[in-house]
């Protein structure tokens, strides 16, 4: 479990943010992010007080990164891009995770490394994250400033035109009781443009390959784009099926064979497949899956009974 206590004992009064900041070498910002999230304790009573003067049974909630061998595939003095596997969450969301790609930033780095974006747990390919502060703030400025490029695969229900794009503005939903989709092609939403480009179409899976560049970072955008254009991802549990298997998707009761038979795959076919940018140097930063290869987990048509509308 990469988050644990840290247990020790305090004989005279200190003030709370000072112990955590000789304690663990850090500055009063990380201190103060420790005591506002509940991970100080004393005497088994959370501190919420950054300057509340504690002494005795002292223990800490901190994340302890438990690496897997994930290695970055490309590093610096700056940053590293580490591969993503599908399944496996960028950053944890909640205490009880048993591992996220952190672990690996924190282990090939150190403590104040940090990915500078996230992807989808289910989308697989390319985080950028930086190894110091400085080229944590200027990275995620240059994401904000639409700097660094990104381009994605997918596979894809259909036959899609060579080439197409998307100028749709996306909504975050805000109500989900008759869909299960995040976000919503809306005129009230933010500007969202998309390009695609067919690579490959095998029709005996009546699927296609597509080359993807999103130029604004909306919520789920690629997803809510091709199933605009009535090709959603295939293995997609939210865009590309009813309420009723969405919601059983996200209540964790769809099985692997219902999910396959309802979305066309067993996990959601999407990969960020390159990063292009510049800072000192100009980076192009490629990923290594295969992910052409990937046609292979997609069911026939004749298996697959896609409900999307």
């Amino acid at each position: 479990m990469p988050f644990a206590f840290d247990s020790f004992r305090v004989e005279e009064k200190t003030l709370a943010f000072a112990l955590l900041m000789r304690r663990y070498n850090i500055e009063m910002r990380d201190a103060q992010k420790i005591i506002d999230k509940g991970r100080l304790l004393c005497n088994g009573e959370t501190i919420i007080k950054k300057n509340e003067n504690i002494a005795g049974e002292i223990k800490v909630l901190r994340f302890m990164p438990k690496s897997r061998g994930l290695a970055p595939i490309f590093k610096t003095d700056n940053f590293m891009v580490f591969d993503k596997p599908s399944g496996v969450l960028v950053h944890p969301n909640r205490v009880l995770t048993p591992y996220s790609i952190l672990d690996e930033v924190r282990h090939f780095g150190n403590r104040n490394s940090n990915s500078v974006h996230r992807i989808d747990m289910e989308t697989s390919g390319l985080v950028l994250a930086s190894i110091h502060r400085k080229c944590e703030i200027r990275l995620k400025t240059m994401f904000e400033q639409k700097k660094i490029k990104k381009s994605y695969l997918a596979w894809v229900t259909g036959n899609t035109p060579e080439q197409f794009s998307v100028d749709a503005p996306i909504k975050v939903r805000d109500d989900y009781s008759f869909s299960k989709h995040k976000v919503t092609i809306s005129s009230s939403g933010k500007s969202a443009y998309t390009e695609f480009t067919k690579l490959l179409y095998k029709p005996e899976i009546d699927a296609s390959l597509l080359s993807i560049k999103p130029f604004t970072g909306r919520t789920h955008q690629i997803r809510i784009h091709l199933f605009h254009m009535k090709h959603p991802i295939l293995g997609d549990p939210l865009y590309s099926t009813d309420y009723k298997i969405s919601e059983a998707y996200l209540e964790e009761r769809l099985t692997k064979e219902e999910r396959i038979i309802y979305t066309g795959a067993e996990r959601l076919l999407l990969h960020a497949n390159t990063l292009e940018f510049t800072t000192t140097n100009k980076y192009y930063i490629k990923s290594n899956e295969k992910f052409d290869k990937k046609y292979k987990l997609i069911a026939v048509p004749k298996i697959r009974k896609l409900c999307f509308t």
